[in-house]
């Protein structure tokens, strides 16, 4: 398929964590005027995506609605491709862009590639070496970068493990996160009032605030039951408040619901993006299994204990910011209870770290998208 003249762009993804780190350089695409920007949203995630695109003012062009009642990866898989086979038709973008490792970003670089048109991933680069962990997503990682032909790294690690495997350099572009851009965004906006804070009237000054989430496929069974068994006894710590943020899965919100149940703990509902970065800015340190509250977090100067064996983002792991603690009960109360009984070590791991963007990755991606289309224009003149 021939790119069009008119330079669209087509942002395609599903999920909420892939909104908020596309909305901002959607929103900059859109302000640039160069190019007719397109949004298509998969569903994927229904009831947390709206959130993501209002708290960013982005409104989608095209609405999938793939999600039914306990769908499995395949049929939501094949609802995806099927519904942007149509998309791609109409819209015959010059670009598509996906970002991270979602069901959403794997079906819409394969539909793009099917199609002829480019694919540009941002977020590229990311590595555990493991193919179930995390499932699938790192499976998706790796067939996206052979199916992509421009690479937006948020690291140097990342921009080496592209060239490791192949990619020209010529293909990689250094930008920085665009979860870091939004992050710094929001907490500006609670800062200055142009966001207006979230009250939180149970919050206890005279506790210590961890804030834990857990969702990953490969933690759900024995392993979300140790998970909770440590949060169950964390919880019970009387200079400790312990906000447990819940999942829409059963698997991950039934089972810590059980663990934390007679204890002190809050457990909250998924929140919106800017009530869930005001609550992490009062936290000590966070518990998680996700991978954008490790780039979070450290931007905030928020120690992070990550309930994995293996992350695909070591930047935060060399210096101590983040710590891997599998999903075992013990390694959490033990890594916890070093956090919050040793004031030095808590000081050498709370210091604010930009170590996966500086806040400027949208402008860097624009720039690198306007090159392209410069040279095309050129080489079509020419």
């Amino acid at each position: 398929m021939a790119a069009s003249m008119d330079r669209d762009l087509l942002f395609v993804f599903g999920t909420r964590p892939e909104a908020i780190k596309l909305c901002p350089l959607i929103r900059r695409m859109r302000r640039c005027g160069s190019f007719r920007t397109l949004v298509c949203v998969t569903g994927q995630h229904r009831e947390l995506l709206a959130d993501a695109l209002g708290v960013f003012d982005v409104r989608p062009d095209f609405d999938l609605g793939v999600m039914r009642p306990a769908q499995g990866l395949t049929a939501c898989a094949s609802r995806i491709l099927s519904g942007l086979d149509g998309v791609i038709r109409q819209t015959n973008p010059a670009w598509v862009v996906v970002q991270g490792d979602t069901t959403s970003t794997f079906c819409g670089a394969l539909a793009g590639f099917y199609a002829g048109a480019p694919v540009a991933h941002v977020e590229a680069g990311l590595r555990t070496g493991d193919m179930h962990r995390p499932f699938p997503e790192e499976m998706h990682r790796v067939v996206v970068s052979r199916l992509a032909s421009l690479h937006f790294a948020a690291t140097q690690t990342a921009v080496e493990r592209l060239r490791d495997e192949g990619v020209p350099a010529s293909r990689i572009r250094l930008t920085g996160n665009t979860g870091v851009d939004a992050l710094l965004e929001v907490v500006a906006g609670l800062e200055s009032g142009v966001i207006a804070a979230q009250a939180w009237p149970w919050l206890d000054p005279r506790r210590r605030l961890i804030v834990a989430t857990a969702h990953r496929r490969e933690s759900f069974g024995p392993a979300m039951s140790q998970i909770g068994a440590g949060l169950r006894r964390l919880a019970q710590r009387p200079d400790v408040q312990l906000v447990c943020l819940t999942h829409p899965n059963p698997q991950a919100r039934e089972v810590l619901r059980a663990a934390l149940r007679g204890t002190p703990a809050q457990l909250l509902e998924p929140l919106g993006y800017a009530a869930f970065v005001d609550l992490l800015r009062r936290a000590h340190f966070v518990v998680t299994d996700s991978g954008g509250i490790q780039e979070e977090a450290p931007s905030l100067g928020k120690p992070v204990l990550v309930l994995r064996d293996v992350t695909e983002r070591p930047e935060a792991i060399r210096p101590g910011t983040a710590q891997l603690v599998g999903c075992s009960a013990e390694r959490l109360l033990a890594a916890a209870n070093l956090l919050l009984d040793d004031p030095e070590e808590y000081e050498r791991r709370s210091r604010v770290r930009p170590l996966f963007g500086d806040g400027h990755a949208c402008r860097r991606i624009e720039e690198a998208l306007l090159q392209m289309q410069r040279r095309t224009a050129s080489m079509v003149a020419g």
